[in-house]
Protein backbone atom coordinates (compact mmCIF):
# COMPACT_ATOMS: atom_id res chain seq x y z
CA UNK A 1 0.00 0.00 0.00
CA UNK A 2 1.32 3.75 -0.73
CA UNK A 3 0.27 6.36 0.24
CA UNK A 4 1.64 9.60 -1.77
CA UNK A 5 1.46 12.65 0.15
CA UNK A 6 2.85 16.27 -1.52
CA UNK A 7 6.29 16.85 0.79
CA UNK A 8 6.23 17.54 3.13
CA UNK A 9 4.13 15.05 4.47
CA UNK A 10 1.77 16.67 6.94
CA UNK A 11 -0.32 14.91 9.37
CA UNK A 12 -3.70 16.57 8.21
CA UNK A 13 -3.42 15.50 4.97
CA UNK A 14 -2.90 12.03 6.00
CA UNK A 15 -5.55 12.48 7.88
CA UNK A 16 -7.88 13.68 5.28
CA UNK A 17 -6.36 10.47 3.17
CA UNK A 18 -7.56 8.27 5.35
CA UNK A 19 -11.47 9.51 5.81
CA UNK A 20 -11.43 10.17 2.37
CA UNK A 21 -10.22 5.92 1.46
CA UNK A 22 -13.40 4.86 4.21
CA UNK A 23 -16.07 6.99 2.29
CA UNK A 24 -14.87 5.62 -0.98
CA UNK A 25 -14.72 1.70 0.75
CA UNK A 26 -18.31 2.55 1.86
CA UNK A 27 -19.41 3.98 -1.40
CA UNK A 28 -17.77 0.82 -3.26
CA UNK A 29 -19.88 -1.78 -1.41
CA UNK A 30 -22.78 0.12 -2.33
CA UNK A 31 -21.77 -0.57 -5.58
CA UNK A 32 -20.83 -4.00 -5.40
CA UNK A 33 -23.96 -5.02 -4.24
CA UNK A 34 -25.67 -3.73 -7.01
CA UNK A 35 -27.20 -0.98 -4.90
CA UNK A 36 -26.39 1.82 -8.08
CA UNK A 37 -29.49 4.36 -7.30
CA UNK A 38 -28.01 4.29 -3.57
CA UNK A 39 -24.53 5.08 -4.64
CA UNK A 40 -25.39 7.88 -6.66
CA UNK A 41 -27.37 9.61 -3.76
CA UNK A 42 -24.49 9.06 -1.61
CA UNK A 43 -22.53 10.66 -4.31
CA UNK A 44 -21.06 14.23 -4.13
CA UNK A 45 -23.03 17.03 -5.29
CA UNK A 46 -20.70 17.51 -8.42
CA UNK A 47 -21.17 13.62 -9.36
CA UNK A 48 -24.78 14.28 -8.72
CA UNK A 49 -25.01 17.60 -11.31
CA UNK A 50 -22.16 15.89 -13.76
CA UNK A 51 -24.14 12.68 -14.21
CA UNK A 52 -28.19 12.27 -13.93
CA UNK A 53 -29.37 9.49 -11.69
CA UNK A 54 -30.82 7.30 -14.66
CA UNK A 55 -27.76 7.84 -16.67
CA UNK A 56 -25.89 6.56 -13.60
CA UNK A 57 -27.58 3.66 -13.15
CA UNK A 58 -28.25 2.70 -17.06
CA UNK A 59 -23.82 3.12 -17.40
CA UNK A 60 -23.12 1.24 -14.10
CA UNK A 61 -25.72 -1.94 -15.00
CA UNK A 62 -23.93 -2.02 -18.65
CA UNK A 63 -20.71 -2.41 -17.30
CA UNK A 64 -20.72 -4.04 -13.65
CA UNK A 65 -22.57 -7.26 -14.54
CA UNK A 66 -20.20 -8.05 -17.01
CA UNK A 67 -17.13 -7.79 -14.84
CA UNK A 68 -18.71 -10.24 -12.37
CA UNK A 69 -18.46 -10.52 -8.56
CA UNK A 70 -15.54 -9.04 -6.63
CA UNK A 71 -12.52 -10.88 -5.84
CA UNK A 72 -10.14 -8.68 -4.61
CA UNK A 73 -9.29 -5.40 -4.34
CA UNK A 74 -5.97 -3.45 -2.58
CA UNK A 75 -5.58 0.22 -2.48
CA UNK A 76 -2.36 1.57 -4.75
CA UNK A 77 -2.35 4.48 -4.15
CA UNK A 78 -4.09 7.33 -2.50
CA UNK A 79 -3.26 11.09 -3.12
CA UNK A 80 -4.22 14.45 -1.75
CA UNK A 81 -5.05 17.21 -4.13
CA UNK A 82 -6.73 20.80 -3.98
CA UNK A 83 -7.55 21.09 -8.07
CA UNK A 84 -7.95 18.08 -10.30
CA UNK A 85 -8.49 19.09 -14.16
CA UNK A 86 -11.97 19.55 -15.11
CA UNK A 87 -13.39 20.02 -11.43
CA UNK A 88 -13.89 23.05 -9.24
CA UNK A 89 -10.93 23.62 -6.54
CA UNK A 90 -11.35 21.71 -3.26
CA UNK A 91 -10.44 18.99 -1.52
CA UNK A 92 -9.86 15.63 -3.28
CA UNK A 93 -8.41 12.54 -2.70
CA UNK A 94 -7.32 10.68 -6.14
CA UNK A 95 -7.43 6.78 -4.97
CA UNK A 96 -6.22 3.75 -7.27
CA UNK A 97 -7.32 0.31 -6.18
CA UNK A 98 -5.65 -2.89 -8.18
CA UNK A 99 -9.04 -4.87 -8.38
CA UNK A 100 -9.91 -8.26 -9.54
CA UNK A 101 -13.49 -9.65 -10.64
CA UNK A 102 -14.78 -12.90 -11.91
CA UNK A 103 -14.25 -12.17 -15.33
CA UNK A 104 -11.36 -9.52 -15.32
CA UNK A 105 -8.83 -10.08 -13.48
CA UNK A 106 -6.82 -7.29 -13.85
CA UNK A 107 -8.51 -3.99 -13.12
CA UNK A 108 -7.95 -0.11 -11.70
CA UNK A 109 -10.17 1.25 -10.01
CA UNK A 110 -9.85 5.50 -9.56
CA UNK A 111 -12.36 6.46 -7.18
CA UNK A 112 -11.70 10.16 -6.28
CA UNK A 113 -13.60 11.16 -3.12
CA UNK A 114 -13.79 15.22 -2.08
CA UNK A 115 -14.85 16.94 0.78
CA UNK A 116 -17.99 18.49 0.76
CA UNK A 117 -19.24 21.90 2.21
CA UNK A 118 -20.50 19.93 5.59
CA UNK A 119 -16.76 18.32 5.99
CA UNK A 120 -17.99 14.54 4.53
CA UNK A 121 -16.44 12.98 2.32
CA UNK A 122 -18.14 11.94 -1.00
CA UNK A 123 -16.95 10.10 -4.41
CA UNK A 124 -16.94 12.58 -6.93
CA UNK A 125 -15.63 10.48 -9.70
CA UNK A 126 -15.20 6.67 -10.38
CA UNK A 127 -13.80 4.71 -13.55
CA UNK A 128 -12.74 1.38 -13.75
CA UNK A 129 -9.96 0.48 -16.64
Amino acid sequence: MVIAVAAPARAQETELIAKAEAASRAWLDLTDAGAYSDSWDRAAVVFQASVPKTTWIGSIQAVRPQLGRLEARALNSAKFARSLPGAPDGEYVVIEYATRFEHKPVAIETVTPMRETDGSWKVSGYYIK
